[in-house]
């Protein structure tokens, strides 16, 4: 048989480590912490009776007129100078960030990410060559000479921490002082339990480029995948293009009803349910957490999002993807935290999503999550 000449990207193409375990969550008995996935008790129920005819044919590539603009008055309300123009409309907010790949990265190009950041991006960064540097967005000096810089600043994944106003603006300062363009994703900010404004670092770059993004995974439902952009204005044509490229347009049935939801006179007050509900739930998960993970490991109360991160007790001397094997055995899923930075090394961390197993599975599964780190810590 002939051997395919393929890309010579493909040998970097490594598997998602939480796609695959995903693949496994679906066995009986499996008590899931490793994905972001909503709850499913939080989606909504959908009427397509009235989905319009030309909703079934192709359209723009830029997405939906309507929606467009009821996209950036949005982002005008959080403080975001945009116009529907500058917005582009997703297959999922996953699309944006491979867009920005291929808009930026070639072999060797400096990208800046946090340490830890969102796993997906650093997959698609490496794979179009990145050359990864690691800051901290309160104190950003390392972004010098990066194409860009990426960063989860509300509720981040996977660390749940919230940049405050000063390390926000910090981060804006440095992308304006070294032109260097800022990539802000933004999935998570309507899952807030404080009740805190958390104004977009766009808002305040001044001379800096910039490409913001959201999702409507998290508050809608995933399987629409349904995200968008807005960009500055030198953006606009290249990323369409990309798009056009990727898949000609996202999906017009799942546009249609996210802009319904937008339409919705109780959409705010949905919202403030939906943070409710996962409140409730976050909190349950802590003290399942104290009750199994006290003197194990380290954590803080999230204040938004899906996520607590635990720092274990043991600290690098424990590589987390030792555990996972053991886990998955007795029917626990979890992401180590390793692969949550641009250079894999024990860390001795680990993600948890509180937002999917039910409270009572969850203190099952803590209790027996926590008994292998116990057996893993005793091997030491």
């Amino acid at each position: 048989m002939t051997t395919p000449r393929l890309s010579r990207r493909i040998p970097d193409l490594v598997p998602s480590p939480i796609r695959e375990i995903l693949a496994v969550i679906d066995r009986p008995g499996m008590i899931s912490f490793a994905g972001g996935l909503p709850a499913p008790e939080t989606f909504p129920k959908l009427d397509l009776s009235a989905v319009p005819p030309e909703c079934l044919q192709y359209g723009p590539s830029e997405g939906e007129p309507a929606l467009r603009q009821a996209i950036a008055a949005q982002l005008r309300d959080r403080g975001l100078d945009c116009t529907a123009d500058q917005v582009l409309v997703l297959s999922g907010s996953q699309q944006g960030i491979d867009l920005v790949a291929k808009l930026f990265v070639d072999a060797g190009t400096r990208v800046a990410v946090e340490s830890p950041t969102y796993l997906a991006a650093l997959q698609a960064f490496r794979f179009f060559g990145a050359d990864f540097a690691e800051f901290e967005p309160a104190t950003p000096a390392a972004i010098a000479g990066a194409a860009f810089a990426y960063v989860v600043p509300t509720f981040q994944n996977p660390t749940g921490r919230c940049l405050d106003d000063a390390a926000r603006r910090a981060l804006a300062a440095a992308c304006d002082a070294e032109g260097v363009t800022l990539f802000e994703d933004d999935p998570y900010r309507d899952l807030d339990y404080t009740g805190g404004a958390h104004r977009p670092v766009c808002a305040d770059l001044r001379a800096a480029p910039w490409i913001y993004q959201g999702s409507f995974s998290k508050t809608f439902a995933p399987g629409l995948r349904l995200g968008y952009l807005a960009c500055a204005p030198e953006f606009v044509t290249p990323l369409t293009r990309l798009k056009q490229a990727a898949d000609l347009h996202s999906n017009r049935v799942s546009q249609w009803l996210v802009l319904q939801a937008f339409g919705d006179p109780r959409r705010g007050a949905r919202l403030r349910e939906f943070a409710g509900w996962y409140r409730e739930r976050r909190d349950t998960f802590a003290q399942h957490l104290a009750r199994h993970f006290a003197g194990l490991a380290r954590w803080e109360l999230p204040p938004g999002g899906l996520f607590f991160w635990l720092e274990l007790a043991a600290g690098a001397a424990l590589d987390t993807r030792t555990l996972l094997a053991p886990a998955l055995e007795r029917g626990v899923a979890f992401m180590p935290g390793e692969p949550f930075h641009a250079v894999e090394q024990p860390r001795g961390a680990i993600r948890l999503n509180f937002s999917h197993a039910a409270p009572d599975d969850a203190g099952r599964g803590l209790g027996i999550l926590a008994e292998i780190v116990r057996d893993a810590v005793a091997r030491l």
